[in-house]
């Protein structure tokens, strides 16, 4: 800032240095505002619900909430004169599931009297039940296969030995389902489990573990291939991608290698298609990864602002744009800002996830039709307050930057609104993710690019299952008891949705 002695006489100058100052001025506010817009998103990042600072928190709260209610409990078990009954309001007991087996324990007094002797009548009975745990338990199937001769030819007869799902392997289809499942969907690394198992008196290396978890991949890489044809041949499909931590090897740094998803669920659209859900596991982001995973791929791409995916979009697969990353921008700027304008916008996308609420699960002719009729003026007019927005704004400015964002794809954004099969985000690859997302987050890396070509495979499975409404531990064991034997040009009779399997209450009862 120039001193008072150094400002110019004449009125030209002045002016000239007053719009110096006032662009130097507006410059430094669009960068408080980038700052400002930073800081609250890494705030959010740190404060946020994935943050380790704050699950630490929860949890100590937790813990202390269950220390006094567990001493408040044992207080009131135990009155004193000093220390009166309180009455305290009880939370309603729900009744216990129904699908639990019961175990009934009858207390029958004596036949007699116990004042005269006489015989007892019954009146009725009172019933009350206590929820009780048994442990999860191992258990030894020993084969035994009696080997017999003929007394007249000598003649030696034996049953063939039941095949395994992993050659001369000590584990069972259901043992290499549970690790499988702890691993993959409960997000315990093997070494956990094995001091798990150990507690429970049962000594496994982590390196079987290891041994059993290949072995069972590489048993159903026919199943994920079948999966993944299904998956693409959809006329619509969401798709993508996440980071995971690996290992390089023999330097003990990680690298960042990519887990895809790729997702077929048309059942908010009314079909009856089944849904499922592909991953695919790269050393890299590059584009050519995605096209190499898309090839035989012809239909609609629901994906966000990627530019790998960019570059797939023509005359075989046509881009539709998701709605839920455009108001992600603008919430944003609402928390770290309080715009008005970006509340506005809030507001106005709010009125078109309204609508599809709605119409969730109709037909795509129905969808379409009551789209063009509600969303389509809603739509047009959130362009023109785009545009009016626009030139009230710095071009640097943040906001500036999100309106552009949804005015450079408002082809692909409006895509959904003239067809029914489409949703108006790529929420449902977002759900895929999370799972990994959970999962990064406890095993930390992947050991190597084969490991995470693993989790891709039984992330498809897992995935999958849970979409057809099945239990991912008792799928893994059905096919894991069959698949060695399996034909392979009959692979598709094991996909979730071919498989009749009974509910997670009847393997219970026959557990």
């Amino acid at each position: 800032m120039p001193r008072q002695h150094d400002l110019p006489e004449d009125i030209d100058s002045l002016k000239r240095l007053v719009r110096e100052q006032q662009a130097l001025l507006l410059s430094r506010d669009l960068e408080i505002e980038q700052l400002k817009l930073q800081l609250a998103r890494l705030r959010r990042m740190q404060f946020g619900r994935s943050s380790e600072q704050l699950d630490a928190q929860i949890a100590q709260l937790e813990l202390t909430l269950e220390d006094l209610e567990a001493s408040e409990a044992a207080l009131l078990l135990l009155p004193t004169a000093a220390t009166p009954r309180i009455e305290r309001v009880k939370p309603v007991r729900r009744p216990l599931p129904e699908h639990l087996p019961r175990e009934e324990q009858v207390h029958r007094p004596a036949c007699d009297c116990p004042q005269c002797g006489g015989e007892l009548k019954v009146l009725g009975e009172d019933v009350s039940e206590v929820l009780e745990y048994v442990p999860s338990r191992f258990k030894v199937i020993r084969h035994v296969r009696p080997k017999l001769a003929c007394a007249s030819c000598q003649t030696i007869v034996q049953i063939p030995a039941p095949t395994r799902p992993i050659a001369r392997g000590l584990a069972g289809p259901g043992l290499l389902a549970h690790v499988l499942v702890a691993k993959y969907a409960d997000h315990l690394p093997l070494y956990r489990q094995s001091e798990i198992y150990a507690r429970e008196g049962v000594d496994l290396d982590r390196s079987t573990l290891a041994d059993w978890v290949g072995g069972a991949s590489a048993l159903l890489d026919p199943l994920v291939e079948a999966v993944g044809r299904h998956v693409l041949t959809a006329a619509k499909l969401h798709a993508d991608d996440t980071p995971v931590p690996v290992l390089c090897p023999g330097r003990g740094t990680t690298k960042t290698g990519r887990l895809w998803t790729y997702v077929r669920d048309d059942r908010p659209a009314g079909s009856a298609d089944p849904p499922a859900v592909l991953f695919r596991y790269s050393p890299d982001r590059k584009g050519e990864r995605p096209r190499q995973h898309l090839r035989d791929f012809r239909g609609v791409l629901q994906a966000d602002g990627y530019a790998g995916f960019d570059r797939l979009y023509g005359e075989s697969i046509q881009e539709a744009a998701c709605w839920a990353h455009v108001r992600r921008k603008f919430y944003d700027l609402h928390v770290a800002q309080a715009s008005p304008l970006a509340e506005a916008a809030l507001a106005r996308i709010g009125e078109l996830y309204a609508i599809e609420a709605e119409i969730r699960g109709r037909p795509p002719d129905e969808r379409a039709a009551v789209r063009q009729a509600r969303a389509g003026p809603l739509l047009a007019a959130l362009h023109g307050w785009m545009h009016e927005a626009l030139g009230s704004l710095s071009k640097k400015s943040e906001l500036a930057v999100a309106i552009r964002y949804a005015l450079s794809r408002w082809v692909a954004l409006t895509r959904y609104r003239d067809d029914g099969r489409l949703e108006i985000d790529n929420n449902a690859a977002e759900r895929a993710l999370r799972a990994c997302a959970l999962g990064r987050k406890n095993w930390l890396f992947a050991g190597a690019d084969t490991g995470g070509e693993r989790a891709a495979a039984i992330y498809t499975l897992l995935g999958t299952a849970k979409l057809n409404g099945l239990d991912p531990e008792g799928y893994l064991r059905h096919v894991l008891e069959r698949i060695a034997e399996h034909p392979i040009n009959r692979i598709d009779d094991l996909l979730p949705w071919t498989v009749a399997l009974p509910s997670v209450t009847e393997q219970r009862l026959a557990a």
